[in-house]
């Protein structure tokens, strides 16, 4: 996987603006009607991508080709493509083989993160659209190489970031867009699971391909604890800064309208998950133009689990979780009561898998494209920067390399 150029959106607009007339017409490569049913392949079936196959299959999908490195995945995968389609799926272990087919009309991408833009690439080059799962990218370069390559292409790409596509945060979204909370000069968001402990490093049960596994990353040793916690290693991941960053700090840009932050920084370490290499406490500050936000990641604790965001405002202030959105208008009281706007429901991958099909059919773009993907984990990159350098990083107005 190369490491070349890196590129940058300070306004997502201007980026997605520019590809957009970069772009060929997209074209679809049959044409479907209305209840055509499209015929897919999954690359890296594991717990996540097995998931996304059910939704699939829910809206309407046939899968007729499985690949992955873990004979267990394989497995699994194969079971779940074979409820829909009479038994009739290939499995593969490489996974250029199951792009070279000819009868499959796209793939999903749920692999380790440090393989997603080389398959991507590859994928929309044999002609296939793509669901990729989220991080887009391993590193800035490679987010900004994959939109130009995309963008050689007349592709339906679809980043798993599933926040884009939620009615719920629309309405949230609208709220802050509307001016009801003033000059918003902050933005706090968190993450909190109770899950660190000792990486577990005994033997794996199963068959597992180790050189397709770790590639492209070279000279990395085997040990079972890197397969089982990838995220935890540098190697194969952004760590949790970019896994859970990558879908906050897109809401943060998405409510805001703006693009990636012009300065990053991250102080964190290893507490309790001993074994990894990625900090599984941290706190990150990015600076925007006209405020700052800071996004804390803390795997120790439930108190206030999962993620929440809270945007404060001269005017109010709106704090947003998994299962809805508060207004709170200046002045507040300490312990903030009688939200004057309140929404309540429940994420759902659901309604962006439909996204996803809807766009593979009528070639609209669909709500987290290319340039979304690479904007949405721009921030996340550039902390693990900071954080790798131990000093404040700097991405250049184009996004196109780290300044500092």
């Amino acid at each position: 996987m190369e490491k070349g150029i890196s590129r940058r959106e300070m306004v997502k607009s201007s980026v997605i603006a520019g590809a957009a007339l970069a772009a060929p017409l997209i074209l679809p490569k049959r044409v479907f009607g209305a209840n055509d049913q499209l015929i897919m392949g999954i690359i890296g079936p594991g717990g996540q991508g097995r998931g996304l196959m059910g939704i699939h299959q829910k809206a309407g999908v046939k899968f007729a080709a499985v690949c992955d490195v873990s004979e267990r995945n394989l497995q699994k995968g194969l079971e779940i493509a074979k409820r829909d389609n009479e038994g009739k799926v290939d499995d593969y272990l490489d996974y250029r083989d199951l792009l070279a087919r000819r009868d499959l009309d796209a793939v999903i991408i749920a692999t380790p993160e440090h393989q997603h833009c080389t398959q991507m690439i590859d994928a929309v080059q044999a002609g296939l659209d793509v669901y990729c799962e989220k991080p887009m990218s391993h590193t800035i370069e490679e987010g900004a190489k994959t939109i130009r390559e995309v963008r050689k292409t007349d592709r339906i790409v679809q980043i798993g970031m599933q926040r884009r596509s939620s009615p719920l945060l629309f309405k949230a979204r609208d709220a802050i867009r509307s001016g009801m909370l003033g000059q918003v000069t902050m933005v706090k968001a968190e993450w909190n699971w109770n899950c660190a402990g000792p990486t577990d490093n005994k033997p794996l049960d199963y068959k597992l391909d180790w050189e397709r596994f770790r590639w492209p990353a070279k000279r990395v040793k085997f040990e079972p604890m890197k397969v089982r916690n990838w995220r935890g290693f540098w190697a194969f991941s952004g760590g949790f800064n970019c896994d859970q960053g990558t879908h906050i700090m897109d809401v943060v840009q998405s409510f805001m309208g703006t693009g990636t932050p012009r300065e990053a920084e991250c102080f964190g370490r290893v507490v309790n998950m001993t074994g990894v290499e990625t900090p599984e406490v941290f706190t990150s500050i990015y600076y925007y133009d006209g405020f700052i936000a800071s996004w804390t990641l803390n795997y120790n604790s439930t108190y206030l689990d999962w993620w929440h965001i809270l945007f404060q405002g001269t005017k109010g202030t709106m704090h947003v979780d998994r299962f809805g959105f508060q207004v709170y208008q200046e002045p507040i009281d300490p312990v903030p009561k009688n939200p004057v706007l309140a929404e309540t429901g429940e994420l759902e991958i659901t309604p962006h898998v439909e996204n996803f099909i809807e766009c593979v059919k009528t070639r609209k773009e669909p709500n987290a494209p290319v340039e979304v993907g690479h904007t949405a984990v721009c921030g996340p990159h550039l902390a693990n920067v900071a954080w790798h350098k131990g000093r404040r990083a700097k991405l250049n107005p184009e996004a196109t390399k780290v300044t500092t």
